[in-house]
């Protein structure tokens, strides 16, 4: 078992203008994930520090910068699930929340439920979260867009993260603004267990994002998390919840996954998918918006050591 951790800033079309925002987004963000794992924190921390990285950025759709509704209001949904008990947390169309994953860690450590709209924000409050006008959580970008009624190119996704610590606790979280223009109270997978997330320490955890009702009738994370077993390597488990997807439903998404072993494993069905992951094997954090550029990468970093390997008594030399 090796510690790790991966996060996803949503399964979506990225423009050549935001790759790098994407990028250093989701690099920053496993970054603060991963100092909470090497300092000993637990993957729930870890799950936490990573996904509030990623509620402050205005290139993602959670937090400041998440979709406007109908009403031209933010309403955000958030969950977290650690695989130990499978305890589990969610707030779904709360407002004036700054890091509603926060909240929903707070929910999962004090008793398993989903707050939706007046209850979590109540929650929030007496447990001493932060809290904001509901109007602080608008970018210009998002209000110009509602405004003028624009077509969204960089279509904004949920954000999510997996991490396993030191102690082999597995934690998923995920975290949205929903979709553009979505009627006031609308909900998707983020915060529904099986559906956006799902932790078993037994297997693994996943985080999911992409479309949430095609995500929900097909239950992406818990089934992700189904394929791992046997030993089955994460990339090849991703790779299959997608494919059931797509076999049975209309819609994109992707997903992320880490089994017990620490090991990694991401696909998706959309044009991109914002992906940065760090294991206690690696020299750096590595970032990719496509499947492509991380198989690139291995092959790079692979033949050097093929070279290096050639020594005088190796029939290449």
């Amino acid at each position: 078992m090796t510690i790790s951790i991966i996060v996803h800033g949503g399964a979506k079309t990225i423009t050549e203008g935001k790759v790098e925002a994407n990028h250093a987004g989701c690099l920053a963000a496993v970054e603060a994930g991963w100092t909470v794992l090497r300092s000993g924190g637990s993957a729930g921390e870890a799950v936490e520090a990573a996904i509030r990285v990623l509620e402050t950025d205005q290139t993602f759709n959670a937090g400041f910068g998440a979709t406007l509704n109908s009403e031209g209001e933010v309403e955000l949904d958030a969950a977290m699930m650690e695989g130990d008990r499978l305890g589990w947390g969610a707030v779904a169309a709360v407002q004036g929340v700054r890091h509603p994953i926060s909240v929903a860690h707070k929910i999962m450590d004090e008793k398993a439920r989903l707050l939706v709209a007046r209850s979590g924000e109540r929650f929030a409050v007496e447990h001493g979260m932060e809290m904001c006008a509901k109007e602080d959580l608008i970018s210009k970008e998002q209000q110009q867009e509602w405004e003028e009624e624009q077509e969204v190119i960089d279509r904004p996704n949920t954000v999510g993260c997996v991490a396993l610590d030191a102690s082999g606790t597995i934690v998923a979280g995920t975290s949205t603004g929903g979709t553009t223009g979505q009627p006031q109270g609308r909900v998707g997978d983020t915060a529904l267990v099986g559906c956006g997330l799902y932790a078993d320490n037994h297997l693994g955890g996943c985080s999911t994002t992409g479309d949430g009702e095609s995500i929900i009738p097909v239950v992406l994370a818990k089934t992700a998390i189904d394929f791992l077993a046997g030993d089955t390597h994460p990339e090849e488990a991703a790779q299959k919840a997608i494919d059931t997807l797509v076999s049975k439903v209309e819609g994109e998404a992707g997903c992320i996954l880490i089994d017990r072993q620490g090991r990694i494993g991401w696909s998706y069905n959309s044009s991109d998918m914002a992906v940065a992951y760090m294991t206690a094997e690696m020299d750096k954090p590595v970032a990719f918006i496509k499947k492509e550029e991380e198989n690139n990468s291995k092959v790079a970093s692979f033949e050097p050591h093929t070279e290096q390997m050639q020594t005088p008594h190796s029939p290449a030399a």
